[in-house]
C-alpha cells in the first residue's frame, strides 16, 4: 500500500542533474504505525488504519487507549489516525510500520491537507472580484454589486460568491512528481506546492489519475 500520513516541514529549493532548479515541499511522511485492518469478509471493505505523531496516554480516552493495545504492546498513543481503503484485504500486519521508504523518485502522488484559515473576507480577496471604481462617484469599491433580482426570481441564487469564511477546509492537490526521497529522515521532496501551513498535517497517497 502506497500511503503515510505526514508532517508539512516547509518549502525550499533543489537542483536536478542538469542544473535546474525545482521547488519543492518537504513531507516527514511518517513513521506511519498499522493499527487495524479492515477486510472485505468482516467489514464489508477493505482498509488499513495508520497512526502518526505520539500523544500523552494520559490525554487519551479508555477507548483509543484499548485500540491502540490492540494493535501491540510498542504502538504508542499517536496523535493522528487516517483510514486508507484499499482494493483487496492488505496482507500488512497491525502493529509493523510503514515509512518512506514505500514510495519511490518520479513517483506521483495526491496530496491532501488542510489551507491555511483566512477568517471572514469580502469578495474581493476570496473570489478576486474587481470591485467598483474608485473614483467618478464609485461609492461600491470593493463590494460585490447585484446579486439578484427584484421580481424574477427574486432570490439569491444557490452557491452565488458572497462574503464569508475563507480557507480552513480540505483540499486535494493531485499528480504531484516526487524529486527525491531520504529514507534515513523519512522525508520526501514533492515538486511545487502542497495544502496547509508549516507543522501542517498531510495525507500522501499514490496518484489516482496518474
Amino acid at each position: 500500500m502506497k500511503a503515510l500520513i505526514g508532517k508539512k516541514i516547509g518549502m525550499t529549493q533543489i537542483y536536478d542533474e542538469t542544473g535546474v532548479v525545482i521547488p519543492v515541499s518537504v513531507i516527514q511522511a511518517g513513521p506511519c504505525p498499522v493499527l487495524e485492518l479492515k477486510t472485505q469478509e468482516r467489514d464489508g471493505y477493505s482498509a488499513v488504519q495508520l497512526g502518526y505523531g505520539k500523544k500523552k496516554a494520559k490525554n487519551v480516552t479508555k477507548a483509543l487507549l484499548g485500540h491502540f493495545a490492540k494493535s501491540g504492546k510498542d504502538v504508542s498513543p499517536v496523535s493522528k489516525m487516517k483510514e486508507f481503503r484499499v482494493d483487496v484485504d492488505s496482507e500488512l500486519e497491525i502493529g509493523s510500520e510503514l515509512t518512506a521508504e514505500v514510495f519511490e523518485a518520479d513517483e506521483y502522488l495526491d496530496v491532501t491537507g488542510i489551507v491555511k484559515g483566512r477568517g471572514f473576507q469580502g469578495v474581493v480577496k476570496r473570489y478576486n472580484f474587481g470591485g467598483g471604481r474608485y473614483s467618478h462617484g464609485g461609492g461600491w469599491k470593493r463590494k460585490p454589486g447585484s446579486i439578484g433580482a427584484c421580481e424574477f426570481p427574486g432570490r439569491v441564487d444557490k452557491g452565488k460568491k458572497m462574503p464569508g469564511q475563507m480557507g480552513n477546509v480540505q483540499r486535494t492537490i493531485q499528480n504531484l512528481k516526487i524529486v527525491r526521497v531520504d529514507i534515513s529522515e523519512n522525508l520526501v521532496f514533492v515538486k511545487g506546492a502542497i495544502p496547509g501551513p508549516k507543522g501542517g498535517i498531510v495525507t500522501i497517497k499514490k496518484a489516482k489519475k496518474k
